[in-house]
């Protein structure tokens, strides 16, 4: 079996919206899902030597974790175990997404492990489809969006019921801002006022607004302004660090500026290369990482 090697791309949530409260403790969403350009490297390579090793090369200046708590090491394991295999393999995993930064860097490695692993083992029948998403799901609630191929997706439940979507969404570019530090999911969770039937009904309207904006074909400056993240709530009054990231650059005049997932990287949405390069240049008094991006 040949050596493989994968990108692992980010993502950022276009729209997100708390729905309800789930009786596993989770909570129901209704987010739009974007798939960006920035990325991580993953390459696998089949080993002589029984086992799983994963090297990270970490570009995003963050501590390293256990290899058997990465999601990378996670996703491999899940796969050898749910088909039966023996684990004979190499991985190296370079690191330029942020981790805990709302863009699914985790997710994605994991995603990226998924399906190389399905290639190099010929797992591609329709029915091995199923059991990998089955895996993604169970290790994490954007991996499914991630192993599901498309750019954009509408995601309901946890975030991992998805439905692909083909939008149009003009020639766009995003600057990605990393503040340097990542908020943890459960905490934001535990702040946040949910919202209540009349305001969830509000947003699913907004919402309907923004993809048939999306599908239009027209340029960010249409639908960047109907952006929404109900996580903002409970983030940018605990964090005034993203809230001033988050004001300057929407006082630079982007068409969009928002926090993705449940923080800590807010991105701003521009029409041109020109325009996010004079983003980019707005930003750079805030500490933190600044990226460039598409969707891809």
């Amino acid at each position: 079996m040949k050596t493989l090697v994968l990108k692992s791309r980010a993502k950022v949530n276009l729209f997100l919206e708390v729905t309800g409260k789930r009786p596993d403790g989770y909570h129901d969403l209704l987010t739009l899902f974007g798939r960006i350009s920035l990325a991580d490297s993953l390459t696998l390579r089949p080993s002589g030597k029984p086992g799983i090793r994963l090297t990270v090369d970490n570009k995003s200046n963050f501590a390293p974790i256990p290899p058997e708590k990465n999601l990378a090491w996670r996703a491999a394991d899940a796969f050898y175990r749910r088909f039966g295999l023996e684990p004979a393999l190499d991985m190296r995993l370079v690191k330029r997404i942020p981790s805990g930064a709302g863009l699914g860097g985790g997710s994605s490695n994991a995603a990226a492990v998924l399906e190389g692993l399905s290639r190099l083992h010929r797992r591609r029948s329709p029915a091995d489809r199923r059991k990998l998403m089955r895996l993604a799901a169970g290790l994490g609630s954007d991996v499914p969006f991630f192993l599901a191929g498309s750019v954009f997706c509408e995601g309901r439940g946890r975030g991992e019921k998805l439905k692909p979507l083909r939008l149009r969404p003009g020639r766009t570019f995003l600057v990605v801002y990393f503040p340097g530090f990542p908020v943890p999911t459960p905490g934001v969770y535990a702040a946040l006022r949910r919202p209540g039937p009349a305001e969830v009904s509000a947003s699913r309207r907004e919402y309907r607004r923004l993809l048939k904006a999306m599908s239009a074909g027209a340029g960010p400056a249409a639908w960047a302004p109907l952006m929404k993240n109900r996580l903002e709530d409970p983030v940018l009054p605990a964090h005034p660090s993203i809230a001033r990231a988050r004001r300057r650059l929407a006082e630079a005049g982007s068409a969009g500026v928002m926090m993705s997932g449940s923080g800590s990287t807010v991105f701003a949405v521009a029409g041109s290369r020109a325009e996010a390069a004079r983003l980019a240049r707005a930003i750079k008094p805030c500490k933190g990482m600044v990226f460039l991006a598409e969707f891809a």
